[in-house]
């Protein structure tokens, strides 16, 4: 699917913007890979265009490059942004599609 966007970094974005984003409450188990290729399990709460938060019990630290596994979508890659017990920020490279968002509220829901 095309995950078409302005060009823009994330790190260029301010924490204001990316909390402002709209967010959509899911329950979608997913997968996330780091850069050494490790598969952590995780369950994605909610999602916005730039970004989601999610649970898992494996540990992964802040400003780390990740890639967002989900049925029938290419990885879209992500950076941590916060953790707190278990519970994760992350803020997409590229925000997303509308219609990619709207696919993954539909999973989710």
């Amino acid at each position: 699917m095309d995950h078409h966007s302005a060009p823009s970094s994330a790190g260029s974005s301010s924490r204001h913007d990316l909390r402002a984003a709209p967010r959509r409450t899911v329950s979608l188990p997913a997968h996330l890979r780091d850069a050494e290729q490790s598969r952590f399990d995780l369950e994605m709460t909610d999602v916005s265009a730039v970004g989601f938060r999610a649970t898992t019990p494996f540990a992964l630290e802040p400003e780390a490059a990740v890639w967002l596994t989900l049925p029938g979508l290419a990885p879209i890659e992500a950076k941590v942004t916060r953790r707190q017990a278990g519970q994760y920020a992350c803020v997409f490279t590229r925000p997303l599609h509308p219609r990619v968002l709207e696919h993954l509220v539909a999973m989710g829901r």
